[in-house]
């Protein structure tokens, strides 16, 4: 028998641990059970873009500064504030992803993908990464799914863009969400406009970091959450009541194809979102259960990016929509459209002989699409039953020495209790089939 260690030196082997390490602050980690949730929310939003013929471009983690710099922005928050920037090596200056938009295009201009067909129609997803004050629905790291419609200026795809956000949140179950859009108009009305809120701003008593701001892009104004900021822009003039003729005609026939599709929307001529590269259609959608945090995903047309970034003077609409946050929305209103189980069968052998057959039968189960888990370490048989149980599978297959010598395996329904013999022979088709029946 081996001796037990005295609780002194038992004392003694944890102090001489290192500390275990932790995640980065405001980094959300997702692992089963949860992260079930989390795959299903991903999934079924990129489904949605997938349906739209959006294909899948997998883009770089970081970038170079300049792209953000140039793409998104200097005056916004993202690139001011709220940017992951260091040198590498080679004393390049280099930027983790705070948004997938400059990526896309930076991308299609690279690999001239413009020149196969317009529109360019592309999906993603991943994580992103903004230095923000960590809280419920705001993270360092966070995860977005978005599209991007690249060459083609057409009211009716700005409403399909928009629709396959509103498909995705639909398909999930959600219903407590809205849409509110706007228009932020074209290089024909825009400086004008711009012209005019300077000559509001500068009759307000700002202090020097808005002001500076203003002076950059007056918009960001707009999107200035402090209160005495927002009573003092209460009465500025608005883009909506400035538009051209052009950018008005754009944003009528946006609308009309919102209401052919069936799509409720909320005017919200305040809008501006965080970025500087918006023009024409801008969107968000918004949950209120969330509070603060309300959005949940947006986007909008970007017509002079591509040119800004160097490559041809197309046009361009997009959305990033928050996996994060439209997972937290699933939360407050109680939708959990996705299963949790981490398998459909659990297997459980007794003895050595049972083990090395079952182990067999698991792959030729999933080589049929079944999950299959199993019960290793050489567990009893009550021990192994507890692990089925928190597998969520539906079905256990039970194998014996005396069984295997029969020629016959148990076959137990997890959820009413039953249980049958069944042959080794047959077991895959009969179990792949009962599964099968079971998804429906």
């Amino acid at each position: 028998m081996t001796a037990v260690p005295p609780v002194e030196q038992r004392a003694d082997d944890r102090a001489r641990r290192p500390e275990p390490f932790a995640a980065p602050k405001g980094i959300p980690e997702y692992l089963p059970p949860d992260s079930a949730g989390f795959v299903h929310v991903r999934d079924t939003l990129a489904a949605a873009a997938a349906r739209a013929g959006y294909g899948h471009i997998e883009l770089p983690i970081f970038e170079e500064t300049g792209l953000f710099a140039r793409g998104v922005g200097e005056s916004t928050d993202v690139v001011s504030k709220e940017m992951y920037t260091f040198a590498d090596r080679g004393e390049r200056s280099v930027t983790l992803r705070p948004e997938g938009t400059a990526g896309v295009v930076r991308s299609v201009i690279e690999h001239s993908a413009d020149k196969q067909g317009l529109p360019v129609k592309l999906r993603y997803s991943g994580p992103f990464f903004r230095y923000e004050r960590p809280q419920a629905g705001r993270y360092r790291q966070l995860q977005q799914v978005g599209v991007e419609a690249i060459g083609i200026d057409d009211p009716a795809l700005d409403a399909e863009v928009i629709a396959i956000a509103d498909e995705g949140f639909k398909a999930l179950g959600l219903t407590g969400y809205r849409l509110e859009i706007t228009s932020l108009g074209d290089a024909d009305c825009r400086p004008a406009y711009r012209a005019r809120l300077q000559d509001y701003l500068a009759g307000l008593d700002l202090d020097e970091p808005t002001r500076a701001r203003a002076q950059i892009n007056p918009l960001r104004v707009l999107d200035d959450k402090r209160p005495e900021v927002r009573a003092a822009m209460a009465q500025a003039p608005l883009l909506m009541d400035h538009l051209s003729e052009a950018s008005a005609e754009h944003h009528a026939q946006v609308l009309a194809h919102l209401d052919d599709l069936g799509i409720a929307y909320t005017p919200n001529p305040r809008m501006v979102r965080g970025l500087d590269y918006y023009t024409k259609t801008t969107f968000e959608f918004v949950h209120d259960g969330l509070g603060a945090q309300s959005g949940i995903g947006g986007g909008g047309r970007y017509d002079g990016l591509m040119a800004t970034l160097g490559g041809p003077e197309l046009s361009g609409i997009g959305f990033g929509i928050g996996v994060d946050r439209t997972l937290l929305a699933c939360g407050v209103e109680g939708v959990r459209p996705w299963s949790t189980a981490r398998a459909e069968v659990f297997g459980v052998p007794l003895g050595d002989a049972a083990k090395r057959r079952l182990v067999t039968i698991a792959a030729g189960l999933r080589a049929r699409g079944v999950r299959v888990d199993l019960s290793y370490g050489g567990r009893g048989l009550k021990g192994a039953m507890k692990s089925a149980d928190r597998s969520g599978a539906r079905f256990a297959l039970v194998l014996g020495e005396r069984d295997l010598a029969g020629g016959s395996i148990g076959l137990k329904d997890l959820v009413s209790g039953e249980q049958q013999d069944v042959s080794l022979d047959a077991v895959v088709d009969t179990v792949a089939t009962a599964v099968a029946a079971e998804l429906g």
